[in-house]
């Protein structure tokens, strides 16, 4: 009883980092449209990098992960990552330069970068294969739960000021708290050098290359679906974070479902989350009436809370023991990559084909990548 007590609040502590990890970036995106109104003589990729420069830093701090594994202990990282995920991220709305503004989310990604591999890679450290599934669903459910209230918080933040929105970032004390009290502070790995990068990338490519379209064609949406609705005039300004918040509660039921789905679909699995993207950007295509938005909406956050334990779950179980630094640290580099890259991959295709007159290129840029995504999703084998 004692020790099932003991696994439980393992559990919770872990779980807790995944409130705070694949969001981190655009958890202050409802605020986006009242920032870029704010620096309205600053370059507008330079004001959307507010949402991507942590995927930046992300995507470098897992490079030098394995490293910080050798030197630092399991409680040690946790909360070194914590700490500059809460000043950096707070910090970020007390300044009026732009650059300054974007070295404090610098600060916001080096600690996820951090946080990331551990949230899942501590799930395959501490638990049997048989958990890992559920738990992997669990922790995308709970990402996306904490995706539901950092959204709502920070549209109700952003109503006080932009600046306020940046407050969001104190959930991170709720991990501080519990990864205190209930995470042990174990080495996860030995003390000599890992596997060489290129050996891990040949082993691992196939996920690394699903987690990076599946996280392009996802961040889309918190990308563009603020300026590209506020464009149909239909649905007004204060409902865009609802909307945002209910893709992301959708988001959540998918990862609390993944297992009975997975058990369903078995192989096929692989297939839902780019056929549910492919779908969701197809609506929002069609129209920008309140059905075409929200079904399109919800079909995208399913897509998301499906596809991601999907594909880190699938790389875990290949990777064993070792996962939380190996294959983890490569899938949140590919996954973080796409984030940052993703507004401006949005800029070159705007300046591509923004003439032939097609209505939120955005979305069908995503629906090109969905497809993408769809064909690749048959190399994965879980």
């Amino acid at each position: 009883m004692e020790k099932n007590k003991k696994q439980n609040r393992l559990k919770g502590a872990v779980l807790s980092l995944s409130l705070l990890t694949v969001m981190a970036g655009a958890a202050v995106a409802p605020a986006l449209q009242i920032i870029l109104e704010y620096f309205h003589d600053v370059d507008q990729t330079l004001v959307q990098m507010i949402i991507s420069i942590p995927s930046l830093f992300i995507a470098l701090t897992s490079f030098v992960f394995p490293t910080l594994c050798r030197r630092f202990r399991t409680r040690e990282l946790v909360l070194m990552g914590l700490t500059l995920y809460v000043v950096g991220g707070c910090l970020a709305g007390a300044f009026s330069n732009i650059w300054l503004v974007l070295a404090f989310r610098a600060l916001v990604g080096m600690g996820v970068g951090i946080i990331m591999p551990l949230s899942t890679g501590l799930l395959s450290f501490y638990f049997p294969p048989e958990e890992q599934d559920k738990l992997m669903g669990w922790s995308s459910a709970m990402n996306q739960m904490g995706g539901v209230v950092a959204t709502l918080l920070s549209g109700v933040l952003a109503s006080i000021s932009w600046r306020a929105s940046f407050l969001v970032y104190l959930l991170g004390l709720i991990s501080v708290i519990l990864c205190l009290i209930y995470l042990p502070n174990d080495r996860l790995g030995p003390r000599e050098k890992a596997r060489k990068g290129e050996g891990a990338w040949k082993k691992y490519h196939v996920f690394i290359v699903a987690i990076f379209l599946e996280m392009f064609t996802f961040f889309v949406y918190p990308s563009a679906f603020a300026m590209e609705t506020a464009k149909g005039r239909i649905i007004p300004h204060q409902y865009i974070a609802v909307i945002m918040a209910g893709m992301d509660f959708a988001a959540f039921l998918g990862g609390l479902g993944f297992v009975m789905v997975k058990m369903a679909l078995g192989r096929k699995t692989r297939f839902l989350a780019p056929v549910l993207f492919i779908c969701g950007y197809g609506l929002l295509l069609l129209g920008d009436g309140w059905a075409w938005v929200i079904g399109g909406s919800a079909l995208i956050g399913f897509a998301n809370g499906m596809g991601i334990p999907f594909i880190i779950s699938s790389g875990a179980r290949k990777a064993g023991v070792e996962a939380a630094t190996t294959v983890m640290p490569m899938l949140s580099m590919g996954l973080y990559c796409a984030q940052f890259l993703t507004p401006m991959l949005l800029s070159v295709i705007g300046a591509l084909f923004g003439g032939v007159g097609l209505a939120h290129l955005p979305y069908a840029a995503a629906l090109v990548s969905g497809l993408v995504f769809l064909a690749w999703s048959a190399r994965i084998k879980s």
